[in-house]
């Protein structure tokens, strides 16, 4: 950053994965509220892998009239070799608003890397664990964090013979909840109340990832979430709660306007609140995770038992969305909040 200026920073959004259309609407929200504060580029990622020019990017996230500056291409390049051009001319970071896998997951982090351009957000192999369900859940098991049972089942053991995988379920309680490993915005989720039901969202879970995961049900129950924001020095928000009348918290109640109710501070016991807080740092740094994150919990409410859930290296984030309300909750407004993310990818780590 020359001179001590405004960062130059490339704002990476949409990608290959299933949260394609997550992603675009988390970096109109961005680019919204940044304005002329910050000096954002955004470059889309189509979902062949291909990395579109800045005048097809503006044009398909409305942010205004392309820029004037020369001819662009009219498909998209190579992105390894888009990147590679883009950071060699001046960018000091890059913000990879990328949900779910080919983006969050380690992927473009390697690639950023490699490039040695700094980014928003976790590195490569913090990434990848946080992502992929089952490693997250050894990582969380391996230091003794409080969390619901669970078993995995690959793809090629079930095409084999799905009875011995299903004979490792049958300990878990029911209601279950069958997810793909590595995928996020509850795409490929179900809640399932028997077998046959478990057996066809299995099979479901598969068009999505090769490993599934399967994890015991908890009611009656309540969905905390922290907000997680530093590097080694990580800050936590206010405890956020989401209420819904679904059967649990899908694709469509996460993203329609009014099927959600986000209560922030969330109303339980002072106790509960500063577990939920200590325990978003301890996960934080299990995972050696940088830049942002948010943790969601489990309470309990019949034995006022918190269970973590998972972890969330680049959570939604939209105005709409659970990690930037809760932060505006802290005294941290929104532009202010994507300033600080940049500040910290500058830091050396």
């Amino acid at each position: 950053m020359p001179g001590g200026g405004t960062p130059r920073v490339v704002l990476l959004c949409g990608g290959r994965s299933e949260e394609h259309e997550v992603s675009l609407a988390s970096a109109r929200s961005v680019l919204d509220a940044v304005g002329d504060s910050l000096d954002v580029m955004p470059r889309v990622i189509d979902r062949r892998g291909r990395l579109l020019s800045a005048e097809a990017s503006h044009l398909l996230l409305s942010v205004g009239p392309p820029p004037a500056h020369g001819p662009a291409p009219d498909v998209g390049e190579d992105l390894a070799a888009g990147l590679a051009r883009l950071t060699g001319d001046g960018v000091d970071v890059v913000f990879p608003l990328l949900h779910g896998p080919y983006g969050e997951d380690g992927s473009v982090q390697g690639l950023l890397r490699l490039l040695g351009v700094r980014f928003v957000g976790s590195d490569v192999l913090a990434s990848a664990v946080a992502m992929d369900k089952l490693m997250m859940k050894a990582v969380f098991a391996s230091h003794a964090f409080p969390q619901v049972a669970y078993a995995g089942v690959r793809r090629d053991a079930w095409t084999r013979d799905p009875g011995p995988s299903l004979a490792r379920l049958e300990s878990l309680p029911w209601p279950r909840f069958v997810k793909p490993a590595n995928l996020g915005s509850s795409i490929g989720v179900r809640r399932v109340d028997d077998a046959d039901a478990q057996y066809r969202a299995i099979e479901d879970a598969f068009r999505f990832d090769r490993r599934v995961i399967v994890e015991q049900g908890v009611h009656p129950v309540r969905e905390l979430e922290v907000a997680v924001l530093g590097n080694d020095a990580p800050e936590v928000s206010p405890i956020g709660e989401i209420r819904h009348g679904a059967a649990f918290y899908d694709y469509a109640t996460k993203y329609t306007d009014g099927r959600a109710e986000l209560l922030i501070p969330a109303r339980v016991p002072a106790p509960v609140a500063e577990h939920a807080r200590a325990l978003a740092v301890r996960a934080f740094r299990a995972l050696d995770l940088a830049g942002l994150a948010r943790v969601d919990f489990l309470y309990r409410t019949e034995d006022d038992a918190l269970l973590l859930n998972e972890v969330n290296t680049i959570p939604g984030f939209t105005r709409h969305s659970m990690y930037p309300k809760l932060w505006e909750a802290a005294g941290v407004p929104y532009p202010e909040l994507v300033r600080r993310l940049v500040e910290l990818a500058l830091e050396a780590r």
